[in-house]
């Protein structure tokens, strides 16, 4: 089998969806990218069982055909080559493969095609279309405060409701949560999933933002499965039961800080550097229109603080948060100013911006971190 590829059409296609596989896997065929061709098309497949992904790109080709070629190998080659025609021999009785280039010649070992997982396909799906721009915005405000946590599963993923009113994307570490909803995309059927966080990550790479895309999204009760443009993703949802997110939001927040976004989270930056090292703590002292930012580590004797103008309605109040969970969180805040509400020194903060696009709603929450009495 023979087919002829350009070097930078190759490589792109490999570097999107380079992302999926693992190294060290017991299945050393899980550490290859699959190629198979059928009538001048080569589609290319990685993946480590629990997602994959596949692309594809036009080649010139008399034979259709599928080998697995080891990734690592392959992409350190074409990363150093110019671009070019390559031309790829495949031996179907050893499997190795040549790589023919204009100066010289690589040889390597490949593996049996029909060795590779099988990769899932659609079936008994509902599906929805999403905008690549709202998707992108989904994934870069909820997945920050996934957990970690592999005892809590269904916390490690990004939970998404979708109903008649819209799409609402939820991530939560139990320290913080982030709520996103989405009017413009909205679903005749209701239904919730979870994604898992590598899944999220790898879309978030891949999607397209110079455009608008169209993505097409279908899920069943054990995948879901994205596309758009020639790219397919594929993974294997969270089973498990998601927390009740809307019990732990606090409704009754008399207390309402507004200011200035890069002031404030500026200013934490700072604060945080002589913080406790494990807990993170900074208070925020906020009487009438002044905010004061401590912090202290007893250990090393470090301290410092900050005052800063704002707007306050509400009484007077201390509370302690951990200074790298309001970092996160405003870094994914796109407006000048934002809203903090509180309500008691020990009741979660809400965390808003002041203003947002029509049909979208991000509500973001951060548990307070008890102060030493």
């Amino acid at each position: 089998m023979k087919f002829i590829v350009s070097t930078g059409s190759l490589l792109k296609q490999l570097q999107l969806i380079s992302g999926v596989i693992s190294t060290n896997t017991v299945l050393p065929i899980l550490e290859d990218y699959l190629f198979e061709i059928k009538s001048g098309q080569l589609s290319i497949s990685s993946t480590d069982l629990e997602t994959s992904m596949t692309t594809s790109l036009d080649i010139e080709s008399k034979e259709d055909g599928k080998i697995a070629i080891p990734a690592k190998i392959l992409l350190e080659t074409l990363k150093t080559l110019p671009e070019q025609p390559l031309t790829f021999s495949i031996d179907e009785q050893t499997y190795g493969v040549e790589i023919t280039t204009d100066n010289g010649k690589f040889k390597l070992a490949g593996e049996n095609g029909d060795d590779f997982p099988r990769i899932p396909v659609a079936e008994n799906v509902t599906d929805i279309n999403m905008s690549a721009t709202v998707l992108n915005n989904a994934i870069n405000k909820t997945l920050f405060a996934i957990s970690n946590d592999e005892l809590r599963p269904a916390m490690t993923g990004v939970y998404v409701q979708l109903d008649q009113d819209g799409t609402t994307f939820v991530s939560t570490d139990a320290h913080k949560l982030v709520r996103y909803k989405r009017t413009d995309t909205k679903s005749d059927t209701a239904s919730s999933f979870i994604i898992p966080k590598k899944a999220m990550t790898i879309l978030k790479t891949a999607l397209p933002v110079e455009e608008e895309t169209s993505v097409n999204i279908a899920y069943n009760t054990s995948n879901a499965f994205f596309s758009f443009d020639k790219v397919n993703l594929i993974c294997r949802l969270i089973d498990a039961r998601y927390p009740d997110y809307n019990a732990v939001i606090p409704t009754d927040n008399p207390n309402k800080l507004t200011i200035s976004k890069s002031d404030f989270q500026n200013s934490l930056k700072r604060i945080s550097i002589y913080a406790n090292k494990t807990t993170h703590q900074v208070v925020l002292k906020i009487t009438g229109s002044e905010l004061q930012i401590f912090a202290q580590d007893l250990d090393f004797s470090n301290e410092a603080n900050e005052r800063q103008n704002c707007q306050y309605e509400g009484e007077d109040i201390e509370i302690g948060f951990n200074a790298k969970f309001l970092i996160e969180m405003l870094s994914v805040i796109n407006t000048d100013e934002v809203i903090m509400e509180l309500s008691t020194p020990t009741r979660a903060g809400i965390l808003l911006p002041t203003s947002s696009d029509e049909h979208e709603d991000i509500l973001m929450l951060v548990m307070p971190v008890m102060m030493n009495a």
